[in-house]
């Protein structure tokens, strides 16, 4: 291919050249002029002429080959080489420098390489090992990654299911859903509950479709496996407070009755046992019915509500000892009688905790698309909370062990969430109710 303009060495070398034109035409001339043998004027004229061409070709070499150098250098970086390095390089010339930031930039991309390299190999450890089935796909849904879960899940090999479009791996409805839901499907595999996740990525600049599929089965049997050890545990607890002084009342009646002669305060005895077993069915019988109230829970039946309204109603139950901060004017979708129904256990809690002399503060506020209320009281403390969330745990004498695990469904039913903790720097306790202020 013939070059329209001259190589940039050649260019130099030309302007090289130019510059010392001048001054070889003046030796020339001054030669012509010598009055000297036409031999030794032409032999000093082809040593100068000699001495310039030499000059200016040892100049191009001099550019030609450092250059050349840092060519390959940065072929070499291109390719994915980052061992080349220059060496003998002078700092204090201008290539050197040159060289030297290249050799920097070489130690930095193999750095980095290495690094990428070690991530790449421990991220693929991870995503082997892990027992969520991870699948990658391409942009005509072809499968190109997967993990041993997803081998297992799928019944087969690697070596056999990449290239296999979604339709044929039956996973196409979860590429075409919403990116996180949860499903029932059978697999190859195993079939049960799984809660699917999709995410979208680039590789090469071409789209890809992250799918991660995880068994909720395991872990929902064990959620409700725990759930039923608790609850048979203080439903056991329950039966046993009532049913045991139960039990020895009515041997003790028995006992009297089958007296040949009956003992003169026997009307008594008869009166006092009798009495113990009414109200141990009366405890019973209140018990089933909060059982009965927190399995009915209906959903919510939403209507614009004033908050500040809820909260002093809710405080003028209990007079003077719940004080209330007023808080910004605050309008929610809520159903008024299930929160209100809340924020009374709550409050109820926060009083009797603090006594007869104790204090109790509500307050609310508005942040971030969310408000934040606050039951505070000065009383002792949370001293137990493992239990503090199981149904029908108590400490205080009487009561049903509902109120807090009513108020959490509750508010979880809104899409808000609540929790109870020990104040910090000061004696008591604060419960914290969020609820969506849209």
């Amino acid at each position: 291919m013939n070059r329209l303009r001259p190589l940039f060495q050649d260019q130099l070398a030309w302007m090289a050249l130019i510059a010392v034109a001048p001054a070889w035409l003046t030796s020339a001339w001054l030669l012509w002029r010598w009055e000297a043998s036409p031999a030794l004027r032409w032999t000093l004229l082809i040593f100068i002429s000699a001495f310039v061409a030499g000059g200016v070709i040892a100049m191009r070499q001099r550019l030609v080959h450092p250059m050349q150098a840092l060519s390959n250098m940065l072929e070499a970086l291109r390719e994915g080489d980052y061992s080349l390095r220059a060496r003998n390089v002078d700092p204090e010339d201008a290539l050197g420098e040159v060289m030297i930031e290249v050799n920097a930039l070489s130690r930095m991309l193999q750095d980095q390489r290495l690094a990428a390299l070690e991530a790449d190999v421990l991220l693929a450890k991870v995503i082997a090992e892990v027992d969520i089935a991870v699948f990658a796909f391409d942009a005509e849904r072809r499968l190109r990654l997967l993990n041993r879960a997803g081998e297992s899940l799928l019944g087969g090999r690697a070596a056999d299911l990449i290239g296999k479009s979604a339709a044929e791996l039956g996973v196409a409805a979860m590429l075409d859903g919403v990116p996180a839901s949860i499903v029932n499907q059978a697999f190859p595999g195993g079939a049960g509950r799984w809660e699917v996740r999709r995410r979208r990525f680039r590789e090469r600049g071409r789209p890809h479709e992250l799918l991660v599929i995880s068994d909720l089965s395991r872990a929902l049997r064990d959620e409700e496996r725990q759930a039923w050890r608790r609850l048979v545990r203080v439903i056991g607890h329950e039966l046993n407070n009532s049913l045991t002084p139960i039990k020895s009342m009515a041997g003790t009646l028995r006992k009297i009755f089958d007296l040949e002669r009956m003992p003169d305060d026997w009307r008594d005895d008869a009166r006092t046992g009798l009495a113990i077993i009414h109200d141990r069915a009366e405890a019973l019988e209140r018990f089933m019915g909060a059982y009965a109230r927190l399995a009915r829970l209906p959903p919510p039946t939403r209507k614009t509500a004033d908050f500040a309204a809820i909260v002093r109603g809710v405080a003028s139950l209990h007079g003077d000892r719940v004080r209330v901060e007023n808080g910004p004017a605050a309008s929610l979708a809520i159903d008024v009688d299930q929160i209100e129904q809340a924020l009374i256990n709550l409050v109820k809690n926060a009083v009797e905790a603090t006594g007869t002399d104790g204090a109790v503060c509500v307050r609310w506020q508005v942040t971030d698309g969310e408000l934040v209320a606050e039951v505070e009281d000065d009383g002792p403390g949370l001293a137990h909370t493992d239990n503090l969330w199981v149904p029908f745990f108590t400490t205080k004498p009487g009561g049903a062990g509902i109120g807090l695990v009513l108020s959490r469904e509750i508010v979880e039913n809104h899409g808000g969430r609540i929790s109870l903790e020990n104040r910090v720097g000061a004696r008591g306790c604060v419960a914290r109710v969020r609820l969506p202020a849209t």
